[in-house]
């Protein structure tokens, strides 16, 4: 079943990767974003519930799907590139095992814990 799973989220990979080509922006952009969703660990700073929230804020794939559907129905590029970067960066962590976390700990995510 992990395999499976790690392929789902490749092929949503993909797909994220041809949305981005659909877009005016470089193809520098891609590469150049895809890691900034991660600043939602910065919540992990105050503590751990707080983490967990600002993280799965900016890992979760509704959220992205919604933003992409207001930049798509509203004209706006930029949303549309802030989403496909989420959706993007979602299942790219997912592909690793990083999912959205519980908050309790960092490792206690919705895909089992971290390093086991």
């Amino acid at each position: 079943m992990k395999t499976t799973l790690k392929l789902e989220e490749a092929a949503q990979f993909i797909l994220a990767i041809f949305l981005f080509s659909q877009l005016e922006y470089a193809w520098w952009w891609f590469p150049a974003l895809l890691l900034t969703p991660d600043i939602g660990m910065i919540g992990y700073l105050i503590n751990s519930k707080s983490g967990a929230f600002t993280y799965n804020l900016l890992h979760n794939k509704a959220i992205a799907i919604a933003i992409g559907l207001v930049g798509f129905y509203g004209n706006y590029s930029l949303l549309i590139l802030i989403a496909v970067i989420l959706f993007a960066h979602a299942s790219l962590d997912r592909i690793f095992g990083y999912g959205l976390k519980f908050p309790d700990n960092f490792k206690h995510t919705h895909l089992g814990r971290i390093g086991n």
